[in-house]
């Protein structure tokens, strides 16, 4: 065989295979969305229980969020410049809660916040509740996807090329000037990227708020845990949820990708 004929046989396979795994991914999508109509969706938003759940998910989601960035953009450049064996072992804890799962963090964060947990004495001196409370629900969506934010924001600050930075320092410009004017609007398709990954994380977020927060309706109730207890009591209720869940992932993500390409698109036109 020669080698062209190889290559063209190998590309086939591959091609094969990868047509295989898209349609695992997509066949439980397609499912969902054939499952209902468009009448039926609406009469499920408006149920009782529907609009709660998913105001509580878009605030805390972005509450979330916006620490993610607060907190992780700094983190994200450390990891990026840092060589020491420090930012190595920072690096190996974030991408922790990538690989356990959420029930365990949320056992943990149970553990460590609770009444009997690591800090619950010092929070309950001061008067502060956290355990089956909104504010659990953010911590619980902080832990599981803020990960995805660090990873994808550091790959983006790597790739931001050293000179820059130095001509930058040598015009005058402090550190905190230079990431804020230089590396982040380069980093910028990459942090969005990434800002997407996260919120579409949390917004899906189960196990970890169930643990830590409970589910009860207007408080700790997002929209994944109104489809659990709708499944208890009307499957076709659930179905409906998560068509609508589907359907403000899927709106909300493009928006996020969207923003990314134009900003891609900025930086090629100023290069």
């Amino acid at each position: 065989m020669s080698r062209a004929a190889g290559r063209s046989l190998l590309g086939s396979a591959g091609g094969l295979l990868g047509a295989m795994l898209l349609g695992l991914l997509l066949l439980p999508l397609l499912s969902l969305m054939l499952s209902g109509s468009t009448a039926e969706v609406w009469a499920a938003a408006g149920h009782p229980m529907f609009a709660p759940a998913l105001w509580l998910s878009l605030r805390t989601t972005l509450a979330s969020l916006l620490l993610t960035l607060l907190l992780g953009t700094p983190l994200s450049w450390w990891l990026a410049v840092s060589r020491t064996r420090v930012a190595r072992i920072a690096e190996v804890v974030v991408e922790l809660p990538i690989v356990i799962p959420p029930a365990v963090i949320g056992v943990g964060l149970l553990h460590a916040y609770g009444r009997q947990g690591l800090f619950g004495s010092a929070l309950e001196t001061a008067g502060i509740a956290v355990p089956f409370t909104t504010s659990a629900v953010v911590l619980a969506q902080l832990m599981v996807s803020s990960p995805f934010y660090v990873q994808a924001a550091a790959n983006a600050f790597r790739k931001v090329d050293p000179e820059l930075l130095i001509v930058a320092r040598t015009l005058g410009a402090s550190p905190k000037v230079a990431l804020l004017r230089v590396a982040l609007p380069i980093a910028l398709p990459g942090l969005v990227v990434g800002a997407s990954l996260a919120w579409a994380r949390s917004l899906g977020e189960f196990g970890a708020t169930l643990f830590f927060a409970g589910n009860m309706p207007g408080v700790t109730q997002t929209l994944p845990l109104a489809i659990f207890a709708a499944m208890e009591t009307d499957v076709r209720l659930a179905v409906l949820f998560s068509l609508v869940l589907l359907a403000v992932a899927a709106l909300l993500l493009l928006a996020l990708r969207s923003l990314s390409n134009l900003g891609g698109s900025g930086e090629r036109g100023r290069s």
